[in-house]
């Protein structure tokens, strides 16, 4: 179809598969209604508006496989809030909509949906989905651009109902009723649909703007993910029962100059901590064991030390005490495989009385403390994601 305004003589042309009640100039703010003696005539006048950063008449996307271009631009707003509404027709002569506010997108489809709404009930069902009421109101037309097939004056009724990332949207025109099932579409797919790369920038969060989580596939997923640990955790260590590695007395006028070597040992099953106790009798004195883990097959050496220190005195009438003649501590996450143990035993050289110290090394069995780890990390992760969750819906619904 061709039309040239006579305010300021710009024609457009676009090929349209429906009849035309209403058309604006793109180059102007004129408004042209089609009568039936005479045509497309002057009836009204939008104000001055830019459409920058908007998509254009005539422009073609792909949604579907299928092709389609803009035949109509509507800009509307209500109560200081604005948005744009983009009509797109295919060859085939099927509609799509496109709703686009403050950089967030909805499409839209016509859908049947018996029930009237008139009446604004809370909620509205629809394939199994609830939807609650977001808004209802007379949006005002503040501009357009292109061809119609309805009239872009007349006074609609919106009605709105949401369940993220779906919109049920009614338009209420007398007893008429028009509905339109839509969902939240990322800029992404917008610019990948139309080939554009300039969009408006995304404030705030949109009206069926979903959140980043599911929240329930989130729990559900941990969940299975804590299970699996859980068997996968018992499965490995069934058969696998605390070890005793050495249980000995060194005494350090032998081991002076040399460490004291274990036979090799062999450890089978998952990886679990060594766990070295030790004891010396220490009396204000101090001790102290050098423990080195020689993996036999692969040469890796894993270290550890510890001061065994024990002190005591009286000060100022009052007994006091100081540290320990007995300490324990781990190797970490040791894995199967053949090793041996090199013990460096040392002492304070002015004790005299101290002989000896007794070591006790077990190769315990799997530490649950990582599982528990884990299950405390998800279960946080869970409560902090539903309430960031919480405080995004009160955003969106306050906004």
């Amino acid at each position: 179809m061709t039309v040239s305004c006579f305010n300021c003589n710009t024609t457009t042309s676009l090929d349209v598969n429906f009849e035309v009640t209403t058309f604006a100039c793109p180059n102007c703010n004129y408004v042209y209604k089609n009568s039936n003696d005479v045509g497309l005539k002057f009836h009204n006048k939008c104000n001055p508006y830019s459409f920058d950063e908007k998509l254009e008449l005539g422009q073609t996307a792909a949604f579907d496989n299928k092709e389609y271009k803009i035949t109509g631009i509507l800009v509307k707003e209500n109560r200081g809030f604005e948005w744009t509404e983009y009509i797109l027709e295919s060859q085939q002569n099927d509609f799509l909509y496109l709703s686009e506010a403050a950089g967030h997108w909805i499409i839209l489809n016509e859908i049947k949906f018996d029930k009237k709404v008139g009446n604004h009930p809370l909620t509205v069902e629809y394939q199994d989905n609830i939807y609650n009421r977001f808004d209802y109101f007379y949006p005002k037309l503040t501009a357009a651009q292109g061809f119609f097939d309805f009239d872009i004056f007349d006074k609609i009724e919106l009605i709105e109902y949401i369940n993220p990332p779906l919109i049920l949207s009614f338009e209420k025109l007398g007893h008429e009723q028009t509905a339109f099932l839509g969902k939240h579409i990322s800029k992404g797919e917008i610019k990948k649909a139309f080939g554009v790369s300039n969009l408006p920038t995304k404030k705030g969060i949109g009206q069926v703007q979903p959140f980043i989580f599911n929240i329930r596939n989130l729990a559900l997923t941990f969940c299975v993910v804590g299970l699996l640990i859980l068997l996968t955790n018992w499965f490995l260590n069934k058969d696998q029962v605390e070890k005793n590695v050495l249980n000995t007395e060194i005494y350090f006028d032998r081991f002076s100059n040399k460490d004291f070597v274990t036979p090799s040992f062999n450890l089978k099953g998952s990886a679990a901590p060594l766990s070295v106790r030790a004891h010396s009798n220490v009396d204000n004195s101090w001790a102290n064991i050098q423990v080195a883990l020689i993996n036999e097959t692969t040469g890796e050496e894993i270290y550890a030390n510890k001061d065994i220190e024990y002190y005591h005195g009286y000060t100022d009438g009052e007994n006091w005490t100081e540290g320990n003649p007995t300490v324990e501590f781990n190797i970490c996450a040791v894995s199967a495989g053949k090793y041996h143990l090199a013990i460096t035993p040392m002492k304070a050289i002015e004790d005299i009385q101290n002989q000896s110290i007794q070591l006790q090394v077990n190769w315990s069995s799997p530490s649950m403390r990582n599982v528990w780890m884990v299950y405390i990390f998800m279960t946080v992760f869970v409560i902090g994601v539903y309430y960031l969750e919480k405080n995004f819906e009160e955003r969106r619904w306050n906004e």
